[in-house]
């Protein structure tokens, strides 16, 4: 048997008749990683992009209602026109993401992604010509148009990854989808600088030059392969699924891989065709879909959206004299820490990770609360406050921002992973939307009490994770599907195996 695919038995109980399907990292593999995470990284881009140059579009928009209406336009109007601005773009990401799992079986992984780059062009166009179409229109329908790529993108990228990679290194691998998007986000940072992109001459096309890393997926995607488990199981192509693990692995005889694909797809056999209706029907799905939902509610609702969309005006408001050189310090800190997690994710495993950057999130944003309610008074708190918030950054970036994003592509087995990941990016989408629509008001409201809020939630994912979530870590995607079938309840109390082709009669629904 070749090495890429020797099956290894641990010795621990918990792990027994785990297998490692393939551990070589080759080049083909990582060019399409590399590849398909450009479309992660242009997320990203267009998640950050929008924070710097803030008013310098605000003045933009001013002068087109000047020159329509001959009257500066109203404060609260303004304010209206802003919020919509950023958070039309998760209106996009939500219809978009909820669509991904017919997309993704019609098209295929990797053509669906090279297709989803239209939208990246259209969006980058009216973005881009927004100021000199003197239309604020333009900008927010550009906005809607790229949160729609990116929609496509948070559902897809996962997906083809975590398929194509080995079992071993799927976490890690899985990561670098979220290290692309904190890539993204500090690159945006950096050119919105005043000296760079963030002027008022220059701003259309520090939103335009976000189309730059769909032009390279076109260039590279034909050289990589489409997802051999999509291959086989899905379009039932044997002979291409084989030549696409023989790429992807570097391997002459890939009998084993193909051997767990086979098992998989069996049971999917066994099973009609799962949609979106049948996985919250059916009881064996409950449980894991679950899951994903409240992991997706967790990276959005722990607050670090209204990090990323609004720091430099909490920046401002912390007192700190240059709260842009802050704002990029904080994506610099994204970053790094999601490097971090790449190394760790594979050895702590997802669930130890997750509790420990919730835990670590809900002290930081009490920490950050007790500071900017002193500022006032004790001037040096507002280093306080810059140091809780990169603390805030760097656990969410342990745990919380990327996990959520592959562990729904662990959950599920081949048959309902498209509805799931439809469910869990539509829950993400409409999250992040709430928080970019309503954040201004919250935090005008409570203050420097507004973080209170997110620790209170953090600590209830924290619990809701101890109590629920499994590890998944060095598990094939159908010993992680068979853990729901055998204990529905996550709890350690097995009853009596039953199979999903019980639980899609129609008796069988509660």
């Amino acid at each position: 048997m070749p090495a890429g695919f020797q099956q290894i038995r641990r010795e621990d109980e918990d792990e027994e008749g785990e297998e490692d399907s393939g551990s070589g990292i080759t080049f083909t593999l990582i060019l399409s990683v590399f590849t398909a995470v450009l479309g992660s990284l242009q997320f990203g881009y267009n998640v950050g992009v929008i924070n710097a140059p803030q008013e310098i579009i605000e003045q933009n928009y001013n002068a087109t209602w000047l020159h329509r209406n001959g009257e500066h336009i109203n404060p609260n109007t303004l304010k209206t026109l802003w919020s919509l601005s950023v958070a039309i773009f998760s209106i996009g990401g939500m219809i978009s993401a909820f669509m991904v799992g017919v997309v993704s079986e019609w098209l295929g992984r990797k053509r669906a992604m090279i297709v989803n780059n239209g939208l990246a062009f259209l969006g980058g166009g009216f973005m881009g010509l927004a100021k000199l179409g003197k239309s604020y229109e333009m900008m927010i329908i550009g906005r809607f148009l790229i949160g729609a790529f990116s929609g496509f993108a948070s559902g897809l990228v996962p997906m083809y990854v975590g398929e194509i990679s080995p079992t071993n290194l799927r976490g890690a691998l899985g990561t670098l989808n979220q290290l692309a998007i904190v890539t993204g986000i500090l690159i945006a940072q950096v050119f919105g600088l005043d000296s760079l992109l963030g002027t008022s001459e220059l701003w259309p096309l520090l939103l335009g030059i976000s189309v730059v890393p769909s032009i390279l997926q076109l260039l590279m995607f034909p050289f990589c392969p489409e997802s051999p488990r999509y291959l086989y199981i899905i379009r039932n192509k044997e002979s291409k699924a084989k030549e696409s693990l023989k790429r992807l692995t570097g391997q002459v005889d890939v009998t084993a891989a193909l051997t767990e694909m086979k098992e998989e797809k069996r049971r999917m056999d066994l099973e009609r065709k799962v949609s979106i209706a049948q996985l919250f029907r059916c009881r064996i799905y409950r449980q894991p879909l679950l899951i994903a939902v409240v992991l997706q509610l967790s990276q959005q609702l722990s607050g670090i959206n209204a990090i990323f969309y609004y720091s430099t005006n909490i920046f401002k408001k912390a007192g700190l004299d240059k709260p842009i050189f802050a704002t990029i310090g904080a994506g610099a800190v994204n970053t790094v820490f999601t490097v971090v997690s790449v190394f760790l994710v594979e050895r702590a495993g997802r669930r130890t990770l997750h509790m420990l950057g919730l835990a670590g999130m809900a002290v930081c944003a009490i920490l950050m609360t007790v500071a900017q309610g002193l500022t006032e008074r004790v001037p040096a708190m507002s280093y306080v406050s810059m140091v809780a918030i990169f603390g805030f950054v760097a656990f969410f970036e342990i745990g919380p921002g990327p996990i959520p994003w592959f562990i729904v592509a662990e959950l599920f087995s081949q048959g309902p992973r498209p509805a799931a990941m439809a469910v869990a990016g539509l829950a993400n989408w409409t999250c992040n939307f709430i928080i970019g629509m309503s954040f201004p008001s919250i935090e005008g409201a409570l203050h420097s009490y507004v973080f209170l809020i997110f620790a209170a939630l953090l600590f209830v994912f924290l619990i809701f994770t101890y109590i629920k979530v499994p590890e998944t870590r060095g598990r094939t995607f159908d010993q992680i599907a068979a853990t729901f079938r055998r204990t529905p309840s996550l709890l350690e109390r097995e009853i009596k195996p039953y199979t999903e082709l019980d639980e899609l009669s129609p008796d069988a629904h509660e």
